[in-house]
């Protein structure tokens, strides 16, 4: 059976996937690029990149994936339902090639792009998305995107069986936190952490059995 994956999730040692406000000018906030200073330094993200621990991990990002769900905050800034034009971040081809699914709550007709990735929108509750999602990835996993609303989300419903995050070494104070509302979640998981030389520590929860 297919598996439900998170991959390359940073987060601050305060718990904050991203800043505020976010913006058109400023997708992560007051956090910037800091956040991921780390994976643009890898070769996962370009050629002229380093491999080692980061990149490794990083790379697991695009395996083995049939299908991704991500949060209205992932697909555009606020109020970009607002504009029958926005077509996302990524330009007439991103980089998810599968079937890709928006949660929000205005959905919109699908709209296919470059490269094998089409985005659906969907007003769903999140086992009814990854129903969705998984008869589309045909036998493969399905990535939960983010953001931090969205992979809490699922996390409460229990719908995740791996999930890498990265702790960056800043102090946001303020922004969308992860953990809330999470007590004890590693109970449900095994957790294994590596320590990275670029000061990052990859942190890999696996489901445990029963």
């Amino acid at each position: 059976m297919s598996r439900t994956r998170i991959h390359n999730f940073s987060l601050s040692l305060d718990g904050f996937a991203t800043g505020e406000p976010q913006s058109f000018e400023t997708p992560f906030g007051h956090a910037g690029q800091r956040l991921h200073e780390w994976m643009f330094a890898t070769r996962f993200w370009s050629s002229q990149g380093q491999p080692g621990v980061d990149d490794a991990f990083a790379q697991q990002h695009s395996q083995g994936f049939g299908a991704e769900i991500m949060g209205a905050n992932k697909f555009g800034p606020p109020g970009w339902q607002d504009d029958p034009q926005w077509r996302g971040w990524w330009g007439e081809e991103p980089p998810f090639h599968t079937p890709t699914y928006v949660l929000t709550h205005r959905p919109r007709p699908p709209l296919e792009m470059a490269g094998g990735t089409t985005f659906h929108f969907l007003d769903a509750t999140p086992e009814e998305a990854l129903q969705v999602a998984r008869e589309a990835a045909g036998g493969l996993d399905v990535r939960i995107g983010g953001g931090a609303t969205v992979v809490r989300d699922f996390l409460l419903a229990g719908l995740v069986d791996h999930m890498h995050l990265v702790q960056v070494p800043i102090v946001l104070g303020r922004g969308v936190r992860l953990w809330d509302g999470l007590e004890a979640i590693e109970e449900r998981y095994d957790v294994e952490t590596v320590a990275a030389p670029s000061g990052v520590t990859h942190l890999t929860f696996t489901r445990t059995e029963g």
